[in-house]
């Protein structure tokens, strides 16, 4: 069985569907499971349907109005580079409403469903793969994963909603009397449970470097202290995903194919940019090509 598993990391995601393009419809790979975090499950559904065409305009194109009902922050743009400072407006209305987030996602979840048709839904449950979501459920403090096999349409489309609720700065979402939020917070790779669910060959797509590169910024702000603050924990947390992927691969004598963003693409995965994120998507696809050009399959990890 082979396995596509997609992690989470926001506007990154348009890389990974460059790299899901040039193997899906030129390596021509077969694949029975599709997992996602985040970003990724936005991808996985649309992939799982060909639709690569119609996932990338829909992808390349977003922008924070699609996502954000009330949008915390405003985008600060100066000398090329972006940074991000507190909508105070927007953040204190929402909070004066009684929300428990500085903003809202709404809009996502609107966009969701106006993108996955019934149809489409319809066609994938029926099929022999199978769609995995991640979520957090921090009421029970557990990763959840969520398969199309088990919900209706309306349920499975607010899984993929939830597992994108990058909180505080979305929506946390109260249901079947938890509270969730984005799958990264507790699995942003779940290459471990692609391998429980019977892959023996797993091409993971990290939307990060693989060795770091970055020296943050110093915090600017409150809002900038929190995100760098979250971005330091979701490394952590994908790098020890990853490991333990490595480590029960081996067990399990599966293979795993790494591809790694080759450079920094934004320290803000918040900010939505057309048009870096179409150079993002050509960016993977090129990767994509010229690791399978230049690397064996017997350098695969394992």
């Amino acid at each position: 069985m082979r396995a596509l598993v997609i992690s989470g990391g926001g506007s990154k995601g348009a890389f990974a569907g460059g790299v899901a393009q040039y193997l899906i419809e030129n390596k021509k790979l077969h694949y029975d499971l599709f997992l996602g975090t985040s970003t990724g499950s936005l991808l996985v559904s649309h992939l799982a349907l060909n639709q690569v065409d119609k996932i990338k305009e829909i992808y390349t194109n977003v922008n924070q109005q699609a996502i954000f009902s009330v949008c915390p922050f405003m985008i600060k743009r100066k000398k090329g580079m972006e940074t991000i400072k507190i909508n105070h407006f927007n953040v204190l209305r929402n909070l004066l409403r009684g929300s428990k987030t500085f903003g809202e996602s709404y809009n996502l979840r609107k966009l969701i469903k106006k993108t996955i048709s019934q149809e489409e839904f319809t066609e994938l449950k029926v099929s022999q793969k199978d769609i995995v979501i991640t979520v957090s459920n921090l009421s029970l403090n557990q990763v959840e994963y969520k398969s199309i096999k088990d919900f209706d349409y309306d349920e499975f489309c607010e899984w993929i909603w939830i597992s994108c609720n990058y909180t505080p700065f979305m929506s946390l979402v109260q249901k079947n009397g938890c509270e969730y939020a984005d799958g990264g917070l507790g699995s942003m790779v779940p290459i471990e449970e692609a391998i429980k669910r019977g892959a023996t060959h797993v091409d993971a797509i990290i939307l990060q470097t693989e060795i770091t590169q970055l020296n943050r910024m110093p915090s600017l702000n409150a809002f900038s202290l929190l995100t760098n603050m979250f971005a330091f924990m979701l490394d952590r947390i994908e790098s020890q995903n990853i490991r333990i992927g490595k480590f029960v691969a081996t067990n399990q004598d599966a293979i795993i194919n790494f591809y790694y963003t080759p450079t920094v693409l934004t320290t803000n995965s918040l900010v939505f940019n057309k048009e870096k994120m179409n150079l993002w998507w050509q960016s993977g696809f090129n990767f994509a090509k010229f690791k399978n050009q230049s690397i064996s399959p017997l350098e695969s990890e394992k």
